[in-house]
């Protein structure tokens, strides 16, 4: 299943996506796409529902994030070796783990905000995990079954607030629309292989970023055993895990975002992203 969330901020409405492509409201079956609806059965009344008896969401409405009521959204840094490369640094040997503030998270085509006098704020397309249930010190073979689903996910960096001066990831990860989530979230029994899915991103129509989450330093399930003896994960929580050589500070020379800069991007079955880059509050 493909769920998505329209509507004004704050306002959205939940969805599925039908097989033609088509949004239909969840309204009368579901308050949102929470973490109380995650959970296996609660997936599996909403797959035995008949799309074509929910209502058809007539034109096309914003799409909000993909989740509502996320609780903990964990980054992992350096997750792919050609990105560790580029940004001249070793190849980690354990996961790189960072927090972005949940108020970071935006729809998959809302604007993307320049901070303050910003002058380096990245792209970085990723696949986003969503939890499903609460997973802590759970083992790899067991991981993916606490997993809710899949979504495209842009972890956007702002690199000096991140790097320079006191150098806190928090810092250059968690401005306002630094975390687009969506426009889907694919349920995970329609991803046969998190690890084989293409991801791409373009910058003003010229391919930027091109890879493969097969190139993965450490897997999805890796990942969601290895965060759990780390903190307790959460229906609802995302995780962000990494990203392919590409980015704007690897480039020669540097190429960061400015005002009026077009992004797409997308992970394989999960949806395409659209960014306008704008001026902050």
């Amino acid at each position: 299943m493909k769920f998505a969330r329209y509507g004004a901020p704050g306002q959205e409405r939940p969805a599925l996506i039908d097989a033609g492509g088509q949004l239909r409201d969840l309204a009368n079956v579901v308050q949102d796409i929470h973490p109380r609806m995650l959970d296996d059965a609660s997936l599996a009344y909403i797959r035995g529902l008949d799309p074509e008896s929910l209502p058809l969401v007539e034109g096309r409405p914003r799409l909000g994030p993909c989740v509502a009521g996320v609780g903990k959204f964990i980054g992992v840094g350096l997750n792919y070796s050609d990105h560790a490369a580029e940004a001249n640094l070793p190849i980690p040997d354990e996961p790189i783990l960072f927090s972005k503030a949940i108020s970071c998270i935006a729809g998959p085509d809302d604007p993307i905000e320049l901070p303050r006098g910003s002058k380096r704020t990245d792209w970085e397309v990723e696949l986003g995990v969503v939890m499903a249930r609460t997973a802590k010190n759970v083992t790899e073979a067991n991981a993916l079954a606490h997993v809710a689903g899949y979504c495209t996910l842009n972890d956007v960096s702002e690199r000096e607030y991140q790097l320079e001066g006191s150098g806190q990831w928090l810092k250059g990860k968690s401005h306002d629309s630094f975390g687009p989530i969506g426009p889907w979230l694919v349920t995970r029994d329609e991803v046969a292989d998190p690890q084989s899915l293409a991801l791409w991103l373009d910058l003003n129509g010229e391919r930027r970023q091109s890879g493969t989450t097969a190139d993965m330093i450490f897997n999805v399930a890796f990942l969601v055993a290895y965060i759990s003896r780390f903190m307790t994960l959460k229906a609802g929580d995302i995780i962000a895990t990494g990203t392919p050589s590409g980015v704007g500070m690897g480039a020669t020379p540097p190429r960061f975002l400015g005002l009026g800069d077009r992004l797409s991007l997308e992970v394989e079955g999960l949806g395409v992203q659209t960014h306008l880059v704008t001026a902050g509050d």
